[in-house]
């Protein structure tokens, strides 16, 4: 009975593709492992930003240093 955790930022993940991250996980593991996909479980945890760090700092921060490191758009 696989258990399959993915975690992700919060940041604007669509049900499509939540959908696809399901599946997807699903195929894999019957795939690789010959495991019963009805009794695989995928569970897609979403994370604020401010709670997920890198390199000491947090993805908010990460974010807001790299939109002030860019250069306007034309």
């Amino acid at each position: 009975m696989p258990y399959i955790l993915i975690q992700v930022t919060r940041e604007g993940v669509s049900l499509e593709q939540k959908q696809q991250l399901i599946q997807g996980a699903t195929d894999l593991v019957v795939q690789v492992l010959n495991k019963d996909p009805q009794t695989t479980f995928v569970v897609i945890d979403e994370v604020d930003t401010d709670n997920w760090g890198v390199a000491g700092q947090s993805v908010t921060q990460l974010r807001l240093a790299q939109q002030l490191n860019t250069p306007p758009q034309k």
